[in-house]
């Protein structure tokens, strides 16, 4: 069922954390409604819409460090391909800015 996709444990774990705060998220809306509020986003937003925002950059950050890994790999002049992790740690940080300050 699941051979189309290659589940690397980088995968598995952000695929995890999706899940985890997709959950965790309607907790705290069931707890606490959420309130529209402006940040650096254009557009006003509810803790939902930051989470989907936050969950697209995060997936695109994502893509992209595993597009270029290969030209990091020749401009950086390393033996091998860089971590997944380092996206992963990026993505995260992008998600939690998004929904703080976005």
């Amino acid at each position: 069922m699941f051979e189309w996709m290659a589940w690397t444990r980088p995968v598995a774990v952000f695929f995890s954390c999706i899940v985890l705060m997709l959950f965790c998220m309607t907790l705290w809306e069931i707890n606490s409604p959420t309130v529209v509020r402006r940040g650096f986003l254009p557009i006003a937003t509810t803790r939902g819409d930051r989470l989907f925002i936050g969950l697209l950059s995060a997936a695109y950050i994502n893509l992209a460090f595993v597009g270029f890994s290969g030209q990091l790999m020749d401009w950086m002049s390393l033996e091998g391909e860089p971590s997944i992790w380092i996206s992963f740690v990026i993505s995260m940080g992008a998600l939690v800015l998004i929904m703080r300050k976005g």
